[in-house]
């Protein structure tokens, strides 16, 4: 994962990849809440399902690169099945294929997981032996 992306940015643009992904997954997730709320039928289930896990992997910045990938390809499928949501398939597709490009931010669970660490050793003497 640290290979994918040279740092997590923090401050304003951490801030705004959190709000790209927290609008990405809302995009993701509303479909197959709606279903759930409705009647469900096992027409779309499968697809609000993925989109459902897809869209959380996406808000909780697991995975980044793959699961907004996938949630690329579930838009994309969306857009092309859909008549009436073309438009909103597109933009969805665009905003997850920016998210896997440019990483989840600073604050994510990628981050927690593979960030840079940063470790302190104890201050030594001239001798060699650690201080108290």
């Amino acid at each position: 994962m640290r290979r994918l992306f040279s740092t997590f940015a923090h401050g304003a643009p951490g801030l705004g990849l959190l709000l790209m992904r927290a609008a990405a997954a809302a995009a993701l997730v509303a479909p197959a809440a709606h279903m759930l709320v409705g009647r469900p039928t096992y027409a779309g289930l499968p697809e609000s399902v993925l989109g459902a896990v897809g869209g959380v992997l996406v808000a909780v910045g697991l995975w980044t690169p793959l699961s907004a990938g996938f949630a690329t390809l579930l838009a994309l499928a969306e857009a092309a099945a859909v008549p009436g949501r073309t438009c909103n398939g597109l933009m969805l597709a665009a905003m997850t294929m920016s998210l896997a490009l440019l990483g989840p931010g600073g604050w994510s669970i990628d981050a927690r997981l593979f960030g840079w660490k940063r470790i302190e050793s104890a201050p030594r003497k001239a001798n060699g032996t650690p201080t108290d």
